[in-house]
């Protein structure tokens, strides 16, 4: 009656979760309600996906009060909502606003009108008499009556004679208190005169005052085409700014491009499913195919908490979750791997799923925790896309735990309860061969020091060849980057990249130019000094006239901000260094594994560095992504052995070290190969079907990976065992 009951449950569970499955797929696909909420399509992407301008300023001045800032917030927020209904404007710390309109064709014109948010004010002639060389003449000079601190609206509108059908296009304004009392003494003062509206020393409109206004409302009207309204409704609108913005950073970002990237990226995601999927039925028999299905709804659940938390999902963000599937894998590895040794013990199926269960729990918390100190360090300390990145991986870890510890357990019980009894369905058990992994670190140490050395020597090297230590980006460096893209049937070749490399050399008179030919993307990138808006202009329209350019997106970066992010990524790395230095202590009571972690982490950190100093890769903001994912998915590798160690220590003894952390590393390294393996076939598909931006970061993610593996299982364990017996009481 009880196992019949037990039955009875699971077959609930079991239509209750294909229920929530098939109404989360109905979401994702077609969505709810008029709106579609939920429908993955919906989901908000970024500027780098979705194509558009962004924009940061920074405040012209010391003394700008909150309400200054408040205001001009306010106000640019009114006049990008012409250019989308989806762009926002937001302040960013005490003086810096950023602006993001996404889905806009003509960006330049947009950074021309917003770039130049210059004096305006409202005057009227005045006349008086002055006496020069001894004779009375009248001059005349221009009067402030009001300034564009006093206009709360301008819009352009148009009417329509009810009589005639003839269309008047017009321009609605709207003062404060103080600008209406001024307007109304100017109007009865110059009543069929004109006041002048003048924007940056230029008369912009001069209307003719028709009748005496004390309401604060007014009109000009004779725009002879709404066009015109409109671009005099601009002016005032920007004239209008309480305080003068100086541009930091713009970026142009071509729609098309986002387009590609959102194609591949996926391509490489669902490629890497397959494989991964084939790799976990290999290896774990029918947990392998309940790990595959508990991936599908980690999949489901994080486009669903995309629409949910209405987080934006940028390119780095999008690579975040496909290697989140690779990373998703560690948890369900750590619980049927477990199983398995427990089986090869000779317990029972039943004792060693409830065993395996228990005993990975610990493991997969703890690595996942130190996952997420990278996560929150990246989400604090970093901007733009990689915080995108970093919300998105966020994402994957706290879903991948779940998924694991709460579906794949139903799911494997399940399986039990339905007559899955035999040892066999669970994988062919492997016998852990112990080995000297103590003897075999002082090796590893060598190589990794070997590369090392090779790392920091390359940097003098470089800074004598290029003038630069690294091959900073312009995150770091600061300047201008120009993506052209031509048609399929324009040739690429050394002498059109020279061509285009000495056009950019004449406008920006500089010969500091950088070219690199994308022949995949049939693009050509071109790295120069910072240019002007002007300039920026000048060579787009160069480009698509002279050499049929179909498009030039643009990102231009000031050395203001490149140096902050410099500093940011240092910063973040030592950050999320020391909380998980201290996570470690606490959580295993021994400041010693804490210790070795952290060398460790460094060596691995080193590595990842030796790859951008030897391989001269672009050091920019995924820079910051890459380090703390390497440091984030290396400790959690750490963790298991280290977990591993703290429960052999009960078993073996205290007095056996070396011989507890050999078994450990022995028992646990199947669980690392996999996880190495399923992760690296992500990135890899990433590194080969990515777009280019996307590429070196996979590449170093990859080399990451290995050398994060190889610390793990060669470097933590021994160093631990060195700490332990020579350093302290214990020696």
């Amino acid at each position: 009656m009880k196992k019949q009951n037990k039955k009875a449950g699971y077959i609930v569970g079991l239509i209750i979760l294909v229920a929530l499955c098939v109404f989360g797929l109905f979401i994702t696909t077609k969505g709810i309600t008029k709106n579609k909420i939920g429908r993955a399509s919906n989901i908000e992407l970024g500027l780098d996906l979705a194509g558009g301008v962004s924009i940061t300023y920074e405040v012209d001045g010391k003394n700008v009060s909150d309400s200054d800032m408040k205001d001009t917030v306010y106000k640019l927020q009114k006049r990008v909502e012409g250019y989308s209904t989806e762009a926002e404007v937001y302040r960013q710390g005490k003086d810096r606003i950023n602006i993001e309109i996404p889905g806009v064709t003509d960006a330049n014109k947009i950074l021309d009108e917003l770039g130049k948010p210059g004096n305006l004010t409202f005057v009227v002639p005045k006349e008086k008499k002055v006496k020069k060389n001894g004779k009375t003449t009248t001059q005349t000079t221009m009067e402030t009556v009001l300034t564009g601190q006093n206009v709360k609206k301008a819009k352009a509108e148009t009417n329509e004679d009810n009589t005639t059908g003839k269309k008047e296009y017009l321009v609605a304004l709207e003062f404060d208190a103080k600008g209406t009392k001024a307007f109304a003494k100017a109007t009865k003062e110059y009543k069929n005169k004109s006041i002048y509206i003048i924007y940056d020393n230029q008369i912009i409109s001069a209307p003719t005052v028709n009748e005496v206004i004390t309401n604060g409302e007014c009109t000009i009207t004779g725009m002879e085409n709404y066009e015109a309204a409109e671009n005099l409704a601009s002016s005032i609108r920007i004239g209008s700014l309480p305080v003068k913005l100086k541009e930091l950073r713009a970026s142009v970002v071509s729609a098309k491009l986002g387009v590609n990237a959102i194609q591949t990226t996926v391509k490489a995601g669902i490629i890497g499913f397959v494989v991964v999927c084939a790799i976990m039925i290999g290896f774990y028999a029918v947990p392998g195919i309940i790990s595959c299905i508990a991936l599908a709804i980690y999949m489901l659940l994080t486009l669903l908490a995309l629409n949910g938390f209405n987080a934006t999902l940028t390119l780095p963000g999008l690579a975040g979750i496909v290697l989140g599937i690779g990373m998703a894998v560690d948890a369900n590895v750590i619980i049927y791997a477990r199983i398995q040794e427990e089986i090869a013990s000779g317990k029972s199926v039943a004792a060693s799923i409830k065993s395996g269960f228990s005993k990975a729990a610990s493991a997969i918390v703890d690595g996942n925790v130190t996952t997420l100190i990278a996560v929150f360090v990246l989400w604090f300390k970093g901007s733009g896309t990689v915080k995108g990145f970093a919300q998105t991986l966020g994402m994957s870890v706290a879903i991948s735990m779940f998924t694991a510890l709460v579906i794949s357990r139903f799911l494997v019980y399940a399986c039990y309860q339905f007559g899955v009894r035999d040892a066999k369905f669970y994988g062919k058990p492997r016998t852990a061969h112990k080995h000297d992994f103590v003897k075999y670190g002082k090796r590893y140490a060598v190589i990794a020091g070997i590369i090392i050395i090779a790392g920091l020597a390359a940097l003098p090297i470089s800074k004598s060849r290029t003038g630069s230590l690294l091959n900073y980006d312009l995150e770091f460096s600061g300047g201008t980057s120009s993506t052209i893209t031509f048609g399929n049937k324009q040739k690429i070749d050394d002498q059109l990249e020279k061509k285009i490399t000495k056009v950019y050399e004449k406008v920006s008179k500089s010969s500091s130019v950088q070219s690199q030919k994308v022949k995949a993307n049939h693009q050509l990138v071109i790295k120069s000094v910072e240019l002007n808006l002007n300039q920026r202009k000048q060579l787009e329209s160069t480009l698509k006239k002279d050499y049929k350019a179909k498009s030039v997106t643009t990102d231009n970066i000031s050395s203001t901000i490149s140096s902050e992010m410099q500093r940011d990524a240092i910063v973040s790395v030592i950050i999320a260094t020391i909380c998980m230095l201290i996570y470690i202590a606490i959580r295993f009571k021994d400041v010693k594994f804490g210790s070795s972690a952290i060398i460790a982490l460094l060596n691995d950190v080193l590595i990842v560095f030796a790859a951008y100093s030897i391989g001269r890769l672009s050091v920019g903001g995924t820079f910051i992504a890459c380090m703390l994912t390497v440091i984030g998915y290396s400790i959690n590798s750490t963790i298991i052995i280290f977990d591993r160690i703290r429960e052999n220590l009960k078993n073996i003894g205290k007095g056996q070290i070396k011989e507890v952390v050999n078994t450990s590393i022995s028992q646990t390294l199947v669980r690392t190969i996999n996880t190495t393996l399923t992760t690296f076939v992500m990135v890899l598909l990433l590194f080969i079907l990515g777009v280019t931006s996307i590429k070196e970061f996979a590449l170093t993610l990859m080399i990451g990976v290995v050398g994060g593996a190889f610390s793990s299982v060669f470097l933590t364990g021994p160093l631990w065992y060195f700490m332990k017996t020579k350093i302290g009481k214990e020696k």
